[in-house]
């Protein structure tokens, strides 16, 4: 059995920075970051293999950055030059997926979530 525990959610100004970690206990091949926006989808932004393969959602290329622990149990999002429309709940994910060049994997694909952190980000 897969548990997850994010942390490290806040508030902060248009600019700034967070760092999000997720707490991991089980055995998973990929682990991922998801959000979602009030009366929005959620949303993909970005996946981690355990080669240490990466993807990034479009709009958060070049800002945000995914990693993990060397004993893989926890799982991180460092989130630079935040803009509001990153405010979301963030969710961490995990499965027995293989992460690809083109798409993180849709949140249907995986069985294991975290309850969420919310970042809010204001102008």
């Amino acid at each position: 059995q897969v548990q997850l525990q994010e942390s490290g959610g806040g508030s902060v100004q248009s600019g700034g920075s967070l760092k999000l970690s997720c707490a991991a206990s089980g055995d998973t091949r990929c682990m991922a970051w998801f959000r979602q926006a009030p009366g929005k989808e959620r949303e993909g932004v970005a996946a981690i293999d355990s080669d240490g393969t990466t993807i990034y959602a479009d709009s958060v290329k070049g800002r945000f950055t995914i990693s993990q622990d060397n004993a893989r149990d926890t799982l991180y999002l460092q989130m630079n030059s935040l803009k509001p429309e990153d405010t979301a709940m963030y969710y961490c994910a995990a499965d027995w997926l293989v992460v690809g060049a083109t798409a993180i994997p849709p949140v249907a694909d995986f069985d294991y979530w975290g309850g969420g952190t919310q970042v809010t980000v204001s102008s």
